[in-house]
């Protein structure tokens, strides 16, 4: 590292935004090169980031996760749930309707 030069500092709403394009799904080496900030910088954000989400939910009950947040995550789990009861559904009117075979007659 070079004494006479200073390094840059960055704010924490920067990083913040940063980050946020990170998860939209931006690649790290063109939103580097947009912010002109190096790709190893913005994957040390992001690792910091997330530890400190981590960190954070350390009071969240046994079971619980971060995806139970997450409005879409839920929905999928929904439909999936309401498919599985469908398929369940079938499945019993199946077996229900389905004679049983005549041992002994």
């Amino acid at each position: 590292m070079n004494p006479s030069k200073p390094r840059k500092q960055y704010t924490p709403e920067f990083k913040a935004q940063a980050i946020e394009l990170l998860a939209i799904g931006r690649p790290v080496a063109e939103l580097a090169e947009e912010l002109c900030v190096s790709a190893n910088l913005l994957y040390s954000w992001k690792s910091s980031s997330q530890a400190a989400r981590v960190g954070s939910e350390g009071g969240r009950a046994v079971g619980e996760n971060a995806a139970a947040d997450d409005p879409r995550a839920l929905r999928r789990e929904i439909a999936l749930l309401r498919q599985e009861n469908e398929i369940l559904k079938k499945a019993a009117v199946i077996l229900g309707t389905k004679t049983q075979p005549n041992y002994g007659r």
